[in-house]
């Protein structure tokens, strides 16, 4: 590992990024050096824009990805090597806006009843009824679960903050029996027996138990159910998180609960879900039905009647 690597980690480290923004942002440094064969503590503020432009018309990528490594870029230049280099030298590529993919009540359970595995079926539970994202729902340990309260504690989540989301009556159903068949020796969540060296233990350990079960297994799992569902639209785990917060909303749920149930630092973030709730947007009272009926008259005589033979 090089000097100036190690240094661009410890400044991360230092600002308590995550694991996952770490290994992005040495990605994209890594290709970008390779790209120019040039360390690139060396390279001038030209070659960012000039790489930027190679991301999008060679390589395609989209403007989320150009901008992870602006981002990137810019912590570099401006943090670890402390270099004055202008705003300017870091333009970030315009998002266009989309709004999230959202399945019915109908299509949720249809995705369910396709999963065969119990511990599929359970994470990917997790996901929809306590609206965690798939990286939160595969870290679970068994202290995480508080069956007595019925909330579920969500350690460091994204920008590393804590927060408690709930244990819906169902999803702890499905939990206990995941745990009675396949977990017998370790918790039961219910109370009644429970190790106190296990709570340290994965919720929803891989095959080797010093990990968690794999996030790309669960997103591969939560595409061939819809597949066999037979829904018609690009579904990942992360639609199950969206689908949760546009039920919650759909029901009548405050926007600021539902902000704190996901997690968002900026309640803009949750608001977009305001504009897929299709129930809301369907009972919105149009102005037209406020008009009032039209006048009975004869009406408008054509500008050319015609011509009696």
């Amino acid at each position: 590992m090089t000097p100036l690597r190690q240094r661009m980690i410890e400044d991360m480290q230092r600002r308590n990024f995550s694991a996952e923004t770490q290994r992005s942002y040495l990605h994209y440094m890594a290709d970008y050096a390779r790209h120019f064969n040039i360390p690139p503590d060396q390279l001038a503020p030209e070659a960012i824009r000039e790489y930027q432009l190679f991301l999008v018309n060679d390589r395609k990528m989209s403007a989320q990805s150009v901008n992870c490594f602006t981002a990137a870029a810019k912590f570099f230049y401006q943090t670890t090597l402390e270099l004055p280099w202008s705003p300017a030298h870091f333009t970030r590529s315009r998002v266009p806006e989309t709004l999230p993919v959202v399945l019915s009540a109908t299509e949720v359970t249809q995705v369910f009843e396709a999963i065969g595995i119990l511990k599929h079926r359970a994470v990917l539970m997790t996901c929809y009824g306590a609206g965690l994202r798939i990286s939160e729902a595969v870290s679970l340990k068994v202290r995480d679960i508080d069956s007595s309260r019925l909330v579920i504690r969500v350690q460091q989540g994204k920008g590393a903050k804590d927060r408690y989301v709930p244990l819906p009556a169902r999803l702890l159903t499905v939990l206990r029996e995941y745990c009675r068949r396949q977990r017998p020796h370790h918790f039961a969540l219910d109370g009644s027996y429970q190790d106190a060296t296990n709570q340290d233990a994965w919720l929803f350990p891989a095959i080797k138990h010093q990990r968690h079960i794999s996030a790309a297994t669960i997103q591969e799992v939560c595409r061939e159910s819809a597949r066999l569902a037979g829904i018609d639209k690009k579904v990942t785990a992360h639609t199950l998180r969206h689908s949760f917060a546009t039920h919650l909303l759909e029901n009548g749920e405050d926007i600021r609960v539902i902000q704190v149930l996901l997690g968002h630092r900026r309640i803009d973030t949750t608001a977009r879900y305001t504009r897929v709730g299709l129930s809301r947007i369907a009972a919105t009272a149009s102005p037209l039905d406020k008009l009032p009926p039209p006048k009975r008259g004869p009406g408008r005589p054509r500008k050319n009647p015609p011509v009696k033979p």
